[in-house]
């Protein structure tokens, strides 16, 4: 089993920056691919974010240019670079591990809040 735990979000400006991680209690093997999704109150989850192995990062276009992710194998902890905020990113931004035969992971979610 494999607990992923995010932290790093919180209330920034509009324009500021946040970076949320990912800490997976084990190494994962087997992954096909990681991401983040948001949430907000009566909306559908919506992807923002993923890698998978061989490939190059995708991104939502809505995020497109100001998120960034990454990922460090060595600490077990995928990552969410966030730039140029905007009051319409506000949500909770959720940890998602897919492993191959469909295992789904996600994390407990993270509040981010982007207002003046």
């Amino acid at each position: 089993q494999v607990q992923l735990v995010e932290s790093g979000g919180g209330l920034v400006q509009p324009g500021g920056s946040l970076r949320l991680s990912c800490a997976a209690s084990r190494t994962i093997f087997s992954i096909y691919a990681m991401g983040w999704y948001r949430q907000t109150p009566g909306k559908q989850r919506e992807f923002v974010a993923s890698i998978t192995d061989g490939t190059g990062p995708n991104y939502a276009d809505s995020v497109k240019g100001r998120f960034t992710i990454s990922r460090d194998n060595a600490k077990n902890t995928m990552y969410l670079q966030m730039n140029s905020l905007k009051p319409e990113d506000t949500a909770v931004y959720y940890c998602n591990v897919v492993l191959m035969g469909a295992s789904n992971y996600w994390g407990q979610g993270t509040q981010v809040t982007v207002s003046s």
